[in-house]
């Protein structure tokens, strides 16, 4: 099969045509090699998803600290919170810890 019958065929003088070539080095350049590539852009969406779904988080926990902040704005609870989560008393005070057979880890 030489040059002659390839130039004959149908397909051939299809994509030799000249707007084919440009517009199919143009769809792989645009695809591939630009700086706003298809590639970069699902890159760059999958990205937005991965900070949307941080930003959901980081507000839910803003909500509960607030929550929180305004629970111990009262005397009285900031008093509770500060003997259950830090074991602090006041003067002449003991503290003893109970703990439960349940909570404890048996080793067996």
């Amino acid at each position: 099969m030489g040059l002659k019958d390839l130039k004959k065929k149908k397909w051939f003088s299809v994509l030799t045509n000249m707007y084919v070539l440009v517009l199919t080095s143009f769809v792989v350049w645009m695809v591939f090699f630009d700086t706003n590539s298809l590639m970069i852009h699902l890159e760059l969406r999958k990205q937005i998803k991965s900070l949307e779904k941080t930003q959901e988080f980081l507000k839910e926990e803003i909500s509960k600290d607030k929550k929180i902040i305004e629970k111990l704005s009262d005397p009285k609870e900031l008093e509770k919170f500060a003997r259950e989560q830090y074991y602090l008393k006041k003067k002449e005070e003991e503290i003893f810890l109970i703990e439960y057979e349940d909570s404890l880890k048996n080793e067996k």
